[in-house]
């Protein structure tokens, strides 16, 4: 099978991406990109016209490549509950980290904890992806509601958020201890909670 060959614009957006993740956005220049890319100046603001389009680029990747793999394998699955489409996406998250063995953490969260305070325009992009995963599991977790599977009792909205929420710091804190313990011990949780719901 012949593989075709990467273009100039993806070679750039994975070799920024890799420095990004290692070394952060501000402490990424595009001296840096250049030199590791093998990609002239030129080139390079044919396709971005600045740092900032480079690193907007590379969110709406992350975003797409997150919505692809764990979104819409999780919830667009009808064969499954709703209340099995969260527990898809729970799992697909541990396997995730699994297979990075914490290296490297959440891209979306990493660019938030080092953006949102100093740039608006990330901070309102990265918004929307977290807007976008909550909503995913909050439609779910309501048509769930609908059909039974968890009480009344349960603030779907509110439920969402808190996953949301959960899940990020725990991926953080393996990311931090390099034990995938940490992810696994928070996915069963979350699950058991969301289990407490499961009653009248």
């Amino acid at each position: 099978m012949v593989v075709a060959a990467k273009s100039t614009k993806d070679q750039i957006l994975d070799v920024a991406s890799r420095l990004i993740s290692v070394k952060g956005y501000h402490c990424t220049s595009l001296d840096d990109v250049l030199r590791e890319s093998g990609v002239g100046k030129g080139n390079f603001y044919y396709y971005f016209d600045s740092k900032e389009a480079l690193g907007y680029a590379i969110l709406e990747r992350i975003a797409k490549a997150f919505v692809e793999r764990t979104l819409e394998p999780s919830f667009d699955d009808l064969a499954r509950s709703p209340l099995g489409r969260v527990h898809r996406f729970l799992d697909l998250i541990l396997e995730s980290q699994r297979e990075r063995n914490c290296v490297g953490g959440c891209p979306m969260g990493n660019l938030a904890s080092e953006l949102s305070d100093v740039h608006e325009g990330f901070r309102q992009r990265l918004a929307q992806v977290f807007t976008l995963w909550r909503g995913r599991l909050s439609r779910a977790l309501v048509e769930a509601q609908a059909r039974g599977e968890i009480s009344g009792r349960a603030e779907p909205a509110r439920l969402a958020q808190f996953v949301v929420a959960a899940l990020e710091g725990a991926i953080l804190m393996a990311k931090v201890t390099k034990e995938i313990a940490v992810m696994e011990e928070c996915v069963a949780e979350l699950k058991a909670h969301l289990a407490l719901y499961t009653g009248s």
